[in-house]
């Protein structure tokens, strides 16, 4: 009886990306029947990521993963499968967080927080975005350092990179832009898949 109400449940997030200030951070509702991955595919979205690199949750002792995507690393590699696994299955209480990690190389690492295990609302699609701060950092910038770096060399217009890096990052690049709408404009039009 417990699981099935936190099936039906709606899981309320809020993930903000590791070692970044000004905070990058979003607020997300995702329904409790979602897999991990269906999380990562809202979490993609929210943030603005483009879903070109590899990913891993790790919930307390637990890692998943897309075991359709991702070899073990060695025989000790214990991943769990992101793409049957259930949010209403993993124990989840609010207050208690875990990791996502996407990007293997850059090592983008978000801490993820269960805000509240809410009732949906009649009317109402999910997964939605219901607040953040703050762009995404632009794909292969070499992480939170290289993401640093990149906004020096935008700021400084006698840095000897500012020309090229503002060329390959687009002048429309804002740090500080964040807009729900179109955040869950990208939400709601999930690729490959049908909506949560």
């Amino acid at each position: 009886m417990a699981n099935t109400r936190k099936t039906k449940s709606i899981f309320r997030f809020t993930l903000r990306l590791r070692d970044c200030e000004p905070p990058i951070w979003r607020t997300i509702l995702v329904r409790g029947s979602a897999t991990l991955h269906q999380l990562h595919m809202a979490i993609q979205r929210a943030m603005g990521w483009t879903n070109s690199h590899l990913y891993q949750f790790e919930i307390g002792d637990d890692r998943y993963t897309d075991l359709k995507t991702v070899e073990p690393f060695d025989e000790d590699d214990v991943s769990l499968d992101a793409r049957t696994t259930r949010l209403s299955s993993l124990g989840l209480v609010p207050g208690k967080g875990f990791t996502y990690l996407y990007d293997f190389g850059d090592h983008w690492l978000h801490d993820v927080t269960v805000d509240a295990i809410e009732a949906p609302e009649a009317g109402t699609s999910y997964p939605r975005c219901v607040a953040g701060a703050r762009a995404c950092p632009p794909e292969d910038c070499g992480g939170v350092p290289g993401y640093f770096e990149l906004l020096e060399a935008l700021s400084d217009p006698g840095h000897p990179e500012h020309k090229r890096l503002r060329v390959w990052v687009g002048n429309e690049f804002d740090t500080e832009a964040f807009e729900l709408d179109a955040v869950n404009r990208r939400m709601g039009r999930p690729k490959g898949g049908a909506r949560q």
